[in-house]
């Protein structure tokens, strides 16, 4: 009986320890055999915001998402005052183009992605991750000049513990 109770606790704690129970969103350097897994865990609402300076037209861009369910991503929207290079001017299938109060708002009808890849440019531009009310500067807590994968995820928490949690303010 004894040997029973200890065999289930020994499994009871791998299985706390290795089964991935924690949504974070992740930030994984690509190109690199070693990767650091940096995350942030989700805690509340699925919405989040990347909110960065145009390196050409010096002005703020604000992509919005939504995590789903399936830990995949909605691309909801893109806010910019200017367009030209890398700024559409106009809507395409799917999409909805806005103008108000000098700020094109570009609505995606369903735009779902698994993950995409973030270069944290080595410029002194803002790059901004936003959740909740909490923003978390990416060029101060990832390495510039270096690309990410970000997902959507559950990790285990040996991952936890091997990872790097990104503060925020």
């Amino acid at each position: 009986m004894k040997k029973i109770l200890v065999i289930l606790i020994i499994f009871i704690i791998c299985s706390i320890f290795f089964i991935p129970f924690w949504q974070v969103f992740t930030f994984t350097e690509t190109r690199n055999e070693y990767p650091d897994l940096h995350y942030i865990s989700i805690n509340g609402g699925n919405d989040f915001q990347i909110i960065f300076t145009h390196s050409i037209h010096l002005t703020d861009v604000i992509e919005s998402y939504r995590v789903l369910d399936t830990n995949e991503i909605r691309l909801m929207s893109m806010q910019y005052s200017d367009v030209a290079i890398g700024m559409p001017g106009y809507a395409e299938e799917g999409q909805t183009l806005l103008y108000k109060d000098g700020i094109y708002t570009l609505q995606y009808d369903e735009a779902i992605l698994k993950d995409f890849t973030i270069h944290i440019g080595d410029v002194d531009y803002k790059l901004n991750f936003k959740y909740g009310t909490k923003y978390f500067d990416l060029k101060e807590e990832l390495v510039k000049g270096k690309s990410y994968l970000f997902e959507v995820k559950n990790i285990s928490l040996y991952e936890i513990l091997k990872g790097v949690k990104l503060n925020g303010r």
